[in-house]
């Protein structure tokens, strides 16, 4: 492994294990807030214990992703040191937002966390919608910088020079508004999925059956909402992917041959000797119009890009297939579990469809992984998209493949840690008993 294979696969093992606390973090503040919203309007205690409980989860949460994301940002800096030199004045605005945004974040978890019986029970329940909507924000923020490096905007690119730099513009690129979009959804359906599977596994063993039920309708409806609209952003994410990035999109869909009509492929085997897709479904015109709305237009192949500028077609493809063939499983599912609750079904309580949920628990954060697996992959060779090749932005320093090592190793623990506190919680939660309802808390 030398230096470039060494720092990529370090940042992409630093992302791939951030991206998971930063979809929670995001998103378990609101089905906390739900919670506490129902708490305070029936007086049911069994809202209240299942808040408290899933406040708890917030706060691992909230750590963890703390000191993932403190890494990452350091990593930047350390690996990619000529890329920083020059993007770092562009795009460092949404940065220091999104460092203002976890500040009020912190503080507002920390009035939520120790808030209870101490302030006025709507401001204490304010204060976690705070952290949501401050969460929120924090993780549009960073989307808007990563969207920078897939379409640079904010300045002028003059004979290597990097002038009239305008942050603002910079901030709100063109891919700023799809990308966001998707991954706030992306990371409901995630977590939704992951939190109505465990709750969903606990009914099925018997106990606490109000407080899980409770917790399954509230994470589960949230996610399926999503799941259903996540191909809308899907769609919009393809259009603007067709329009400025096309060897992404061919790469995504292992489109050797410019040509009109152009075929959806789904599924197959890339052959990039023979520049083929072997044992794959296509359906004719399809990549057409979801690129460009006309089922005739012309869809940019592989052959017209250089083959020094071309994503690797393999990795970026099935890593495609792997998020859409999820997110269909899990917008399906959704479907089944809405008309279920509206049409007041009993299957969405028997223990087969339970299991059916606690098995989808990954999935979301599955299609995670692989979309950002085709952001970042299919952006190869560039860096910064179009002006700066990857190789050219890293660091000279040797030794690179013991700092991916060391990270690896800190990651592993981690995660480690972190499961064990989130198994204890859980059965912690079975063994907890209702509070009685106060007024005054």
């Amino acid at each position: 492994m030398d230096d470039l294979m060494a720092a990529r696969s370090q940042m992409a093992l630093s992302l791939g294990f951030h991206i998971i606390f930063a979809c929670i973090g995001m998103i378990m503040p609101f089905f906390m807030a739900i919670s506490h919203y129902k708490y305070l309007k029936t007086g049911k205690d069994k809202y209240k214990t299942l808040t408290k409980a899933w406040s708890k989860g917030v706060a691992i949460f909230f750590v963890t992703g703390a000191v993932s994301g403190t890494m990452l940002s350091f990593e930047l800096g350390l690996l990619w040191p000529e890329f920083m030199k020059h993007a770092g004045p562009i795009f460092g605005m949404p940065f220091s937002l999104e460092g203002t945004a976890f500040f009020i974040e912190a503080i507002a978890l920390g009035f939520y966390l120790y808030g209870w019986e101490k302030f006025r029970p709507w401001f204490h329940w304010f204060t976690g919608v705070v952290v949501g909507v401050s969460g929120l924000a924090s993780g549009i923020l960073v989307v808007a910088a990563n969207a920078w490096m897939n379409s640079p905007a904010g300045f002028d690119y003059i004979d290597g020079q990097y002038l009239n730099i305008d942050p603002i513009a910079a901030m709100f690129n063109d891919a700023w508004f799809s990308q966001a979009l998707h991954m706030i959804l992306a990371a409901f359906v995630a977590t939704g999925f992951a939190v109505a599977g465990i709750h969903a596994w606990m009914l099925t063993k018997g106990k606490n059956q109000e407080i899980h039920r409770s917790a399954l309708k509230i994470a589960l409806t949230l996610g399926a909402v999503a799941a259903i609209l996540q191909p809308i952003s899907g769609d919009i994410s393809a259009k603007d992917v067709a329009e400025r990035q096309p060897a992404k999109l061919a790469a995504m869909e292992a489109h050797y041959h410019t040509e009109k009509g152009a075929p959806l492929i789904i599924g197959g085997i890339p052959d990039e000797e023979n520049k083929t897709v072997n044992y794959a479904i296509k359906i004719p015109g399809a990549l057409s119009f979801l690129a460009h709305g006309d089922f005739e237009a012309e869809v940019i192949g592989l052959d017209q890009i250089p083959a020094d500028e071309q994503p690797p077609v393999t990795v970026t493809h099935f890593a495609f297939q792997i998020m859409v063939a999820c997110g269909m499983i899990l917008m399906l599912t959704g479907i089944t579990w809405l008309f279920g609750q509206w049409r007041k079904k009993s299957y969405i309580h028997h223990p087969s469809y339970l299991k059916l949920i606690a098995f989808l628990t990954p999935l979301g954060f599955i299609a995670v992984e692989a979309g950002w697996v085709v952001t970042e992959v299919g952006r190869q060779p560039w860096i910064l998209h179009g002006i700066m090749k990857t190789e050219d932005a890293v660091t000279p320093m040797p030794g690179i493949v013991w700092s991916f090592i060391l990270y690896s190793l800190i990651y592993i623990s981690l995660a480690g840690i972190v499961s064990l506190l989130l198994y204890r919680q859980i059965k912690n939660l079975d063994k907890t008993k209702n509070e009685p309802f106060a007024s005054n808390t």
